[in-house]
């Protein structure tokens, strides 16, 4: 198993500064989420580790040993690209093996490592095909495959789903996670999806305009976010944010909180409490998300089955003070 360790990484592109001052250790054997929105540096620092993009400042360690300045194919690193970066004229087996064929593993191993990959992902009645007589989830388990057959320690991921539908990059999730978990591999995941990274990853690291914003668990970036934009970028539905002002002095008990933070899920429908009028139903199914406006600011509630409601209502809504998150003018979090 093999430690990653980013040491103060630095990357412009001409006068902006698309990776500033990063640092983060992925342990071995552990799935790592690069999270935030595009533009955030998220895949440069990928690409930086792979060795596809110079290091203007700082260093990368790979199991212990300093790999900034090392050549791509010494760094003991395989890497799946949101475009599968498949051979069009090579079938399956042919992309599979091209890396090893590249590196000069024997015949015998070549067709013993496919073997195994193909059984692992499900390949095993299409190596005769093309790229091109693939579905969109049949290429990235070609993709998967190139990556099981390599045999690298460290597995970096560019947004592997965001081609794939809804119900297939929920059932890609899960073969992720079992690769990475049956093979113990140290992984890299970039996404801007919320979701893949809550429910994937070990660690989460949410980046934003370069910077990172926070490090923890899935649990702790959603019970304890370290900004504003923390608590507003995980979850779904996002957690209201809204100006202290602007709740006529209700729930406010920590005079220096310029803004309160709470979950959907925790606001309650009451006689008394905060006035509301509903804006928008939204009917999910199992929940239902009712739109809220008060003033000027609007609020998302979350609540269970159909509730009698209408657009136009106009209702009261409470929460307990306990499940409050206060944050400052600058949207750090206020420790209470």
């Amino acid at each position: 198993m093999t430690d990653l360790q980013i040491d103060n990484l630095v990357k412009d592109w001409g006068a902006t500064r698309a990776v500033d001052n990063v640092s983060f250790l992925a342990k071995a054997g552990t799935l790592t989420v690069l999270l935030g929105p595009s533009g955030c540096g998220k895949s440069t620092i990928l690409r930086m580790v792979a060795g596809l993009e110079s290091v203007e400042e700082g260093k990368i360690w790979i199991d212990g040993q300093d790999v900034t300045s090392e050549d791509p194919a010494r760094r003991g690193v395989s890497m799946v690209f949101q475009s599968y970066a498949l051979f069009p004229h090579l079938n399956v087996r042919e992309n599979i093996l091209f890396g090893l064929k590249v590196r000069r593993v024997t015949a015998a191993e070549r067709e013993k490592r496919l073997k195994e990959a193909a059984a692992m992902v499900g390949l095993q009645e299409l190596l005769g095909r093309k790229p091109s007589q693939l579905s969109g989830g049949q290429r990235q388990r070609v993709a998967l495959a190139r990556t099981i057959v390599s045999k690298q320690p460290i597995c970096l991921m560019d947004e592997p789903l965001s081609n794939l539908d809804a119900k297939l990059r929920a059932e890609m999730r899960d073969e992720i996670q079992l690769l990475q978990r049956s093979l113990n591999l140290t992984m890299i995941y970039v996404t801007h999806d919320q979701t893949e990274a809550m429910s994937l990853a070990d660690q989460v690291i949410l980046l934003r305009e370069g910077k990172i914003v926070q490090i923890g668990t899935p649990l702790q970036l959603y019970e304890e976010p370290a900004t504003s934009f923390a608590a507003q970028f995980i979850g779904t539905p996002p957690m209201n944010v809204l100006k202290g002002a602007d709740l006529e002095g209700q729930f406010t008990q920590e005079p220096s909180a310029k803004f309160i933070g709470i979950r959907p899920e925790k606001i309650r429908f009451s006689n008394s409490g905060l006035g509301v009028e509903v804006s928008a139903i939204d009917y999910m199914g199992a929940e239902t998300i009712v739109r809220l406006q008060h003033g000027r600011s609007s609020l998302l509630a979350r609540v269970e089955g159909r509730p009698n409601l209408s657009k136009g209502d106009r209702l009261c809504v409470e929460w307990d003070p306990e499940d409050m998150h206060l944050f400052d003018q600058e949207g750090m979090r206020i420790s209470v």
